[in-house]
């Protein structure tokens, strides 16, 4: 029998948390600045889940780069099996959301990481029916 999948939501660290968020994974390499611990309420801290520190520093928040930031991080996703495995996992046993820190709330990684886990869930729930 499959397991029911959770939701998959994106809210930027600044903004209040809520119960509603279930797990909140920080998909950040850095601690966003100016924030404690406390305030920020994360459960997970994914680091390893974020862009490479040179994709990072290449794409600079720059929507021009928008394209092909969103190729390069995909390719490094599918390069990390290990943390989209542990996402995977946390999505299946329940709401996951992704925060991150970037004020651009179209252009960033957490929507490309976002879309990314949502494709792999229909295509493990399309493997699952068959």
């Amino acid at each position: 029998m499959a397991r029911s999948r959770g939701s998959i939501q994106l809210k930027r660290v600044y903004e209040p948390p809520d119960p509603g968020d279930g797990c909140r994974v920080l998909v950040e390499r850095l601690w966003p600045r100016g924030l404690s611990k406390e305030k920020a309420r994360i459960d997970v801290w994914l680091k390893q889940i974020a862009p490479s520190t040179e994709l990072r520093k290449w794409f600079a928040h720059d929507p021009a780069k928008w394209d092909e930031f969103q190729r390069r991080y995909e390719a490094e996703l599918a390069d990390n099996a290990d943390g989209v495995s542990q996402l995977m996992d946390l999505i299946q046993k329940g709401t996951v959301t992704l925060v991150y820190a970037a004020s651009d709330t179209q252009h960033n990684s957490a929507v490309v990481l976002k879309r990314f886990l949502e494709t792999r869930l229909k295509s493990a729930a399309g493997k699952a029916k068959r």
